[in-house]
């Protein structure tokens, strides 16, 4: 009987860490067009730039001969009409191009906005003077990163009492942006882990303390489970080499991705450059 349960608790734990990477690769998938996306859209935004620069020498160019005519003339009757006229669709098509050109900058400082506003409400929320919590950003996402020892005992998934206040304030702020999707991620050093009934290894390790974060912020702390993903990383993605013990308490940790809604940004970049390329 008690190897059936064994079993079945292996295939379920299987089950869901099959389903959390293709979660993951999703996200994965759906940032890096993202990312490409804004790397397009900076390109084209500096070629509108170099346009308008070689408009605005154009314009220059008009207006020195223009004036020399004026000059050499004596009077305003030699501005001819054609001059006058290509003046100003010259200034009509600058017009154009910064009108343009300020929509797409518009566009992308209201997505760093977002990003930046989210990031002071969740340092102000989670205190950055604790050296064990850090807050940072990566293309437009924000990660909060809980050092293992706030978390856990060395080779346990209980989360400790402690634990439980940081996570309160991490609640706090899911909670607050009921639209955002957050992917909880448990990371180890590479120490081998030696296994027991229940854990195999490092990676085993690595989504049990996922869970148990995630069943801590749904059952005691009130977060919508639609919103929370949990994903082991195991040893794999270091932050920094494992040759030390510092070095490896540092890789041992819970890392809380929150994924803002900003998709409506990009559409606003995307419909611009369509009108960019249609000018």
């Amino acid at each position: 009987m008690r190897k059936i349960v064994l079993l079945l608790s292996v295939a379920a734990l299987t089950l869901t860490s099959c389903g959390t990477k293709k979660k993951i690769a999703e996200l994965e998938l759906k940032n890096k067009e993202c990312q490409d996306l804004l790397n397009s859209t900076t390109v084209k935004l500096n070629l509108c730039l170099s346009e308008k620069e070689a408009l605005s020498q154009q314009n220059d160019f008009l207006k020195k001969n223009n004036t020399d005519l004026i000059n050499n003339m004596g009077n305003m009757t030699t501005l001819t009409q054609q001059g006058a006229a290509n003046i100003e669709k010259a200034l009509e098509s600058i017009k154009e191009k910064d009108l343009k050109i300020s929509r797409l900058q518009d566009a992308l400082t209201k997505k760093d906005s977002v990003t930046l506003a989210l990031v002071t409400s969740i340092k102000s929320s989670v205190g950055v003077s604790d050296p064990d919590i850090e807050v940072n950003v990566e293309k437009g996402v924000v990660f909060i990163s809980i050092a293992d020892k706030l978390l856990f005992k060395s080779g346990s998934y209980v989360v400790t009492d402690k634990a439980k206040e940081v996570l309160a304030k991490v609640a706090k702020i899911i909670n607050d942006k009921p639209t955002f999707e957050c992917m909880v991620e448990g990371h180890t050093d590479n120490v081998p882990f030696t296994g027991n009934a229940v854990l195999i290894d490092n990676w085993d390790l690595s989504v049990k303390r996922a869970t148990a974060i995630t069943r801590v912020l749904t059952r005691d702390l009130s977060v919508n489970p639609k919103q929370i993903i949990a994903a082991g990383r195991g040893e794999f993605i270091p932050l920094v080499e494992n040759n030390t013990v510092e070095n490896r308490s540092k890789n041992r940790r819970t890392r809380i991705v929150i994924l803002p809604k900003i998709d409506e940004f990009y559409e606003m970049i995307e419909k611009e450059m369509k009108n960019l390329s249609k000018g």
